[in-house]
């Protein structure tokens, strides 16, 4: 059962809270961080990614880099941009885009529950990531980013949800994407004591996105153990921090596929060798790809854009599989079109395939295969139900299954040890 606990959160001072409120450190590479920082000085990206404070050359792993995100943090408390709540308790983060929202509670997980596979995974991580970030946190001896948990929606916890909304947020702001983020505290003990013990009663979490975080704080956790081994696990460090949904109300993107080359095949050619595997029909009359958007309806359906021309695709019943993994749309092109067809063979490493987040439309898809791609495949999304049962059976989902919007915002909820 989940042992999900409240914590004395950091967060900005309301009037900081939209400066600070930055995009995860992953999404932007060492140029577009130092960028982004330069002309915003409390963005929380200042220190999660600190090698912005140095000369574009320095060795962003040394340690004075993670040395100064913990002197910035500190310096941001002392100086009331981020403020320490007196008293445990929860959170609720409000995410809406598009006019679509999305509520979660703020808490933190117990490494225990990871290490149990009561919280599931089901992704692999990249040492080099993971090392990453346990220095940071062991710098700062804190989790600054959260890690996205969904769980399946629960009564208790739904109805305490929407008393909380009721009151006045404690931050409101609609960020530079259109994106609106509110946030309640949550400090009533009854209700506090009603939403552990609804955890409690449910036996499976699953990390949407942040495997490379949640990996990262756990490392901390079992380290610091092993530093103090008369611990009795109420210590800070046996929890991390988190941000959990229940499933119905997030939404996973597509993640598309571009390929550099059609593998020595005219385009006609490759068609052919599509017809295979599944039922083609051209789509007519569209000027404008992201109306295309309507052309699939479900799982088994994806589109291709090929030579100037988008083409509807239904994977052929004999090439579809009941296996959790084998049976998502996304293994079910690789396995039997893109590796055996097009020759690519472990689409992780092969530099003739490229991913495309579905938060860029349709339209990413064309540019890029009239500038340097000769094809585009547009998948349905997968389901959060596809991914639970990958999840439940202890399995991993190929590459870049998955695309979560919107992003959390990191620097509004802050655990420290």
């Amino acid at each position: 059962m989940a042992t999900i606990v409240p914590f004395q959160c950091i967060h900005p001072a309301p009037e900081y809270a939209a400066r600070v409120a930055a995009l995860p450190y992953d999404v932007y590479n060492r140029k577009e961080a130092a960028e982004l920082t330069a002309d915003h000085p409390l963005s929380f990206l200042n220190i999660d990614r600190p090698e912005t404070q140095f000369p574009p050359d320095a060795d962003m792993y040394a340690p004075q880099v993670y040395e100064k995100a913990n002197e910035l943090l500190q310096r941001w408390l002392k100086d009331g941009v981020l403020v320490r709540e007196p008293e445990r308790g929860y959170a609720l983060y409000e995410q809406t885009m598009n006019g679509r929202t999305q509520t979660g509670l703020v808490a933190c997980a117990s490494i225990d529950d990871y290490c149990t596979q009561v919280i599931r995974r089901h992704e692999n991580t990249r040492p080099e990531k993971e090392e990453d970030r346990v220095r940071h946190i062991n710098a700062c001896s804190a989790q600054t980013g959260p890690i996205f948990l969904a769980y399946r929606k629960n009564a208790v916890i739904q109805e305490i949800t929407r008393q909380v909304k009721e009151g006045v947020p404690h931050f409101d702001f609609v960020a530079e994407d259109g994106i609106r983020h509110r946030g309640w505290s949550i400090t009533d003990p009854e209700q506090i004591k009603a939403i552990r013990e609804a955890f409690a009663g449910i036996d499976r979490i699953y990390i949407a996105d942040g495997h490379h975080r949640a990996a990262s704080a756990v490392r901390v956790g079992l380290q610091r153990r092993a530093e103090h081994p008369g611990y009795d696990g109420t210590e800070e460090f046996n929890y991390f921090l988190s941000v959990l949904f229940p499933d119905e109300e997030l939404q996973i993107l597509d993640y598309n596929r571009v390929v550099k080359d059609l593998n020595g095949r005219t385009p006609e050619a490759l068609l052919k060798e599509a017809e295979k595997v599944f039922e083609i029909r051209p789509c007519e009359g569209y000027r404008d790809p992201e109306c295309l958007h309507g052309e699939l309806h479900g799982k088994g359906e994806l589109l291709l854009y090929l030579a100037n021309q988008w083409y509807h695709l239904t994977i052929r019943p004999e090439y579809r599989k009941d296996d959790p993994v084998d049976g998502l749309d996304v293994s079910i092109l690789q396995d039997a079109f893109l590796h055996p067809v097009l020759g690519i063979g472990d689409p992780k490493t092969d530099p003739r395939i490229g991913f495309v987040g579905g938060i860029r439309g349709y339209q990413e898809l064309e540019r890029r295969v009239h500038e340097d791609c000769a094809a585009a495949f547009a998948m349905y999304p997968t389901s959060i139900q596809e991914l639970f049962a990958v999840a439940d059976a202890e399995r991993l989902m190929p590459p870049k299954s998955t695309w979560f919007e919107p992003k959390l915002r990191s620097g509004l909820y802050i655990h420290a040890f």
